[in-house]
């Protein structure tokens, strides 16, 4: 009968083990810990992630909500915030007047023009910079930021000093006898505006491709040489390809903005080198009709969306970001 104490007719009878106090300390301290850097990593992703979320609300976001709804307000009389009537009368305005599509048509040719020309100039820089500048890289990449120092209006002027009437161009050109009058078609024209969008684009287009050429293993350029490929092969199989994205990237960032230029046309373009976007900061300054510049404003806005996904349709960038 003793034997039989403790047991059952199912078995012997089982007791819960119980962790040691020392155990149970250090994986509660365990938990404490990642429960802690839980909440640190969480506040500090918030307060990182708020400041810009706040300015990209209120001086983005916000302005283009209040465009779009600016955009159906029928007329201009009355107060600015009053309540109105919306209706679509500022649209048909800009469907029926021809000259506002035709200069969207020549403001998107010339964005063409210009992106693909600051990026296929900008290329052989960033090659440079990302494969033959060497432990002078940092050097090379601050004088390409130099242009960042200055400012844009002053590095606009600029052109207009050297391409006036008495500008350096024209200047060096009657000192050697080349011309007797100075060249008035180097100003205030549409190929001013283009060049000197080149220039200030160069820089900025040139970032992108950098940074897709400096993410390019050196391991590919080994293994192709071993199987017998020329430096112009490797290009084209290897360097190319694999810096698309950052060409890609470079020609949007190009693009997008330049469609809706306005100061750059203003100051060396004058009349003739009008672009799309000086009829709209006509509308809202000199005309003071803000509806109708709105309208302007979000059929470029939609036309400069439909590009980008027609582009990105044809290119298929996600294939090239994998």
């Amino acid at each position: 009968m003793d034997k039989d104490v403790g047991r059952s007719k199912s078995g012997p009878v089982t007791t819960p083990t119980q962790a040691s106090p020392k155990s149970e300390g250090f994986g509660g301290s365990i938990l404490r810990a990642r429960r802690g850097a839980g909440r640190d990593r969480l506040s500090t992703f918030w307060v990182l992630y708020l400041p810009p979320l706040i300015w990209l609300g209120l001086f983005f976001l916000i302005p283009i909500v209040l465009m779009a709804a600016f955009s159906f307000r029928s007329d201009t009389y009355g107060a600015l915030f009053e309540n109105w009537k919306p209706g679509l009368n500022q649209y048909a305005t800009v469907v029926l007047t021809g000259s506002y599509w035709r200069l969207l048509g020549v403001s998107s040719f010339m964005a063409l023009i210009i992106s693909v020309s600051a990026v296929v100039l900008s290329y052989p820089l960033s090659y440079f910079l990302a494969f033959y500048s060497g432990k002078r890289a940092g050097i090379y990449l601050i004088l390409l930021l130099v242009p960042f120092w200055t400012s844009y209006l002053l590095r606009v002027m600029a052109w207009k000093i050297m391409l006036g009437s008495d500008g350096v161009l024209n200047s060096f050109l009657i000192y050697f006898g080349l011309i007797k009058e100075p060249l008035t078609a180097l100003l205030y024209n549409r190929n001013t505006v283009i060049l000197t969008l080149i220039y200030v684009w160069i820089p900025f287009a040139a970032l992108p491709i950098l940074a897709a050429l400096q993410r390019i293993e050196f391991s590919l350029f080994e293994a192709a040489a071993d199987l017998g490929a020329r430096p112009f092969q490797q290009f084209m199989r290897i360097t190319l390809p694999l810096s698309l994205p950052g060409v890609f990237a470079a020609f949007f960032m190009v693009f997008i903005p330049t469609i809706g230029e306005y100061v750059t046309p203003l100051l060396v373009g004058g009349s003739n080198g009008f672009m799309y976007g000086n009829i709209i900061q006509d509308f809202f300054t000199k005309a003071a009709n803000w509806p109708l510049g709105s309208a302007l404003s979000m059929i470029m806005l939609g036309a400069t969306m439909i590009l980008v996904l027609i582009a990105t349709r044809i290119i298929k960038l996600e294939d090239l970001l994998q």
